[in-house]
């Protein structure tokens, strides 16, 4: 693959790095429970994955690799929507907004890595 630096790719890595940085940030603020704690370590782990798995995925070998982990950055993304939902904020309107602004953002990726995983089934 083509290692040019590409400003679209550094967009997106900077952008993974973002939204895995705001989820640990939710994180260290909802309430400490028990749920809260299973479901935060679950969503550290698959929003951390979807940035590592970009870069990985740039600095792929083959298209085959890229696409690979475009993928598998798709899937995480879709589990940390799933932990961000399950994650109790306890009706506190600054967490509610931040969720719901991270949930906004995995709806974004997920479009985005679809449109790439798209791209890939029409050549």
């Amino acid at each position: 693959m083509n290692k040019i630096l590409n400003s679209k790719h550094y967009d997106l890595e900077e952008r993974t790095f973002e939204f895995a940085k705001q989820c640990r940030k939710l994180i260290k603020e909802v309430p400490k429970t028990v749920g809260n704690f299973e479901d935060g370590k679950q969503l550290i782990r698959s929003s951390g994955s979807i940035h590592a798995n970009y870069i990985e995925a740039n600095e792929s070998l083959s298209q085959k690799d890229y696409y690979y982990r475009v993928k598998v950055c798709r899937k995480e993304t879709k589990e940390s929507r799933s932990w961000l939902k399950l994650i109790d904020i306890e009706n506190n309107p600054t967490l509610s907004n931040e969720r719901a602004n991270l949930i906004k953002e995995t709806n974004e990726l997920m479009k985005i890595f679809g449109a790439i995983i798209e791209k890939e089934k029409n050549r």
